[in-house]
């Protein structure tokens, strides 16, 4: 019995070593780093590259191997890809969009999970009183623009609207808490505000075409289903000589008159320094306060151009994409 006893204490702490030398770095010397990226948009895949770029500077190339999986849109697929992270044991797992980063948080509470393009920590993850620190195995990065300056810039651009409509996906609930928050500051200014909402690209068209032809203004958040469907926005808005204002570049570039911006590479480049902290041990992952950014003052000179509406002074054209 005690030969038992001794050889199950010894498979125990052979076991328990293998586990702690894992979450450090893989069998073949490099750190395994899992990606999963709601959908592939201009915003999205800049983030992920800046996160890329930043981890390869701090570790070098030959030390981290990326796993990097898109769900093209579906959030159940997020899942199944964060799942798969958990299983395959990667050493930090990076949740690009919100529903990414809900379907890492469901994953895993050990694997640290850091978040990027995610709007409010607090609403994505169900927090209430969010101090701006998560805690346990997830932080991140906030793409936040300060909405009351979002809406001021609304009143900026069209000091003559009476009406705004909200445009925004209603699978998205970090959209919501924006167009939610906007509303109030327009409304504040004695500006009729109203939520216009589609489920997924099948309506966004009907949806659009009626916020449109109701409204001096359209308002679109920062929203993964519109930043894919800009091509339909444009369409129906730029020849009713309806303006968009953006909420964030890639969206203002296929289809708005202005945006108060952040770049979504800087942003996952700084998501990618504090991994390298994780990794390193330099850093708890649970005292990790979510980061943000600055924002920049935009405009799309091309739909100013075809809407006769001359730049708000103080704004930069967005350079057009090579």
């Amino acid at each position: 019995m005690k030969t038992l006893k001794i050889l199950a204490l010894v498979l125990a702490s052979v076991m328990m070593l293998t586990m702690f030398v894992g979450c450090d770095v893989a069998d073949d010397g490099k750190y395994q780093v899992g990606i999963c990226q709601l959908t592939e948009h201009v915003a999205l895949d800049a983030a992920t590259q800046g996160f890329k770029d930043a981890l390869v500077e701090a570790l070098g190339e030959e030390n981290v191997e990326f796993n990097y999986q898109s769900a093209q849109g579906d959030s159940n697929t997020c899942s199944t890809i964060c799942n798969q992270f958990v299983s395959d044991g990667v050493d930090l797992i990076l949740a690009n969009a919100t529903p990414a980063l809900q379907a890492a948080a469901a994953a895993t509470n050990e694997i640290p999970v850091l978040g990027t393009s995610v709007t409010e920590y607090g609403v994505a993850l169900e927090i209430e009183n969010f101090d701006g620190t998560v805690g346990g195995n997830i932080s991140g990065t906030s793409d936040l623009a300060p909405l009351d300056k979002q809406a001021d810039m609304i009143t900026e651009w069209f000091p003559n609207a009476k009406k705004v409509a909200l445009l925004y996906c209603s699978a998205e609930a970090n959209s919501k808490y924006q167009v939610d928050e906007v509303k109030k500051y327009l409304e504040a200014k004695d500006i009729e505000a109203t939520l216009y909402s589609f489920s997924d690209s099948n309506d966004i068209s009907a949806v659009c075409t009626n916020a449109a032809n109701e409204n001096d203004v359209i308002y679109v958040p920062t929203d993964n289903a519109v930043a894919d469907n800009t091509g339909i926005i444009d369409n129906i808005c730029r020849p009713m000589k309806k303006p968009v204002i953006a909420g964030e570049e890639g969206i203002c570039n296929g289809c708005g008159v202005a945006t108060l911006s952040i770049s979504y590479y800087d942003l996952g480049k700084t998501t990618g320094e504090m991994a390298a902290k994780i990794l390193r041990g330099e850093a708890d992952i649970a005292d990790m306060k979510i980061e943000y950014t600055e924002v920049t003052k935009k405009y799309n000179a091309d739909i100013c151009e075809a809407l006769g509406i001359t730049p708000v002074e103080g704004y930069v054209a967005i350079e057009a994409a090579e």
